[in-house]
């Protein structure tokens, strides 16, 4: 058997803009797998992305099941309430799965795919981006072994929507429909609940645009706020997350390149299926990520489950 008969092969699902900027050129990049194909709803954006990458393209709700039935794992580039139902044919199929954030918008949704994933016994990993970025991951690491925080305060405003900007993401019709809440209220978490605990009450406001203020109450019993938004000024645009306590103040890095973080969320779910114990940012994380965030979203007289 060569080599590379010996490396997962890892396909992947969807081939929009994130597909194209950072799954994709991950896998093709990453020495450890074997990048096995790309499917999509549209057939030409498959078979663009896929010809990019040297490898098959599938489209079609059959070329789900081909794709399936030729991996050991998948990647998800996604709208969540499309991934949801796709990680629970891949878990039956048996393929491990590497999702995006969030997992679905509801929590219904997300259980339904964590019951699959622990059903066919496949290994999980939720890509929050900053969990698994070189600057951000040991940082995040190191705060929660210091414990001792008494409070935290994070800011993510993006401007995706402010007047001039032509971004392709900003013409993602779910990330237009539920805003900074569901987009970036993923991130702040993924830092927010290792260092301070599960959050035990969470409550929400409306801002300007799409904008939420998040009021959270942890299992540590320290408190957080977080601001988010994808219609903020250019000017105003940036990302912060600081905790206070008993060392002080500790402010969150900058954490580079996705590619690079994809890569290493491509190596924790290799380790997680190898050796069969979950990863911290696993499906059940994930899943947890969306019962708070529907909390809120309902607290803001939303439409959520």
């Amino acid at each position: 058997m060569t080599e590379t008969a010996k490396q997962p092969r890892i396909g992947l699902l969807g081939a929009g803009p994130w597909a194209q900027r950072t799954q994709a050129p991950a896998l093709a990049a990453h020495p450890g797998v074997q990048f096995a194909g790309v499917w999509a709803r549209r057939p030409e954006a498959s078979a663009a992305l896929a010809e990019a990458h040297g490898v098959r393209a599938y489209s079609g709700d059959d070329g789900v099941d081909a794709l399936l039935a030729s991996c050991d794992a998948v990647a998800f580039a996604l709208p969540p309430d499309v991934q949801a139902p796709l990680v629970v044919r891949a878990a039956a199929a048996g393929c491990h799965v590497l999702l995006d954030k969030p997992v679905a918008t509801t929590a219904a949704a997300a259980e339904e795919a964590a019951d699959a994933v622990r059903r066919a016994g496949v290994a999980s990993v939720v890509f929050c981006t900053l969990r698994f970025a070189a600057g951000t991951a040991p940082w995040i690491a190191e705060q929660t072994a210091a414990g001792g925080w008494y409070t935290a305060h994070a800011r993510w405003l993006g401007s995706l929507y402010a007047p001039g900007q032509d971004s392709p993401y900003a013409r993602s019709p779910w990330r237009r429909e539920k805003g900074g809440l569901w987009d970036v209220g993923p991130h702040v978490l993924s830092v927010l609940l290792p260092v301070l605990g599960d959050a035990t009450e969470a409550t929400a406001a409306r801002g300007p645009s799409d904008t939420v203020h998040l009021v959270l109450r942890h299992a540590s019993g320290a408190s957080s706020t977080a601001t988010l938004s994808l219609s903020a000024p250019v000017e105003a645009a940036g990302v912060s997350v600081e905790f206070s306590g008993e060392s002080g103040t500790a402010a969150l890095p900058s954490w580079g390149e996705p590619v690079r973080s994809f890569e290493a969320a491509v190596d924790a779910l290799l380790e997680a299926a190898r050796t069969g114990r979950a990863h911290d940012c696993d499906i059940r994380f994930g899943l947890r990520l969306t019962e708070i965030l529907a909390e809120a979203e309902r607290g803001l007289g939303l439409p959520g489950v």
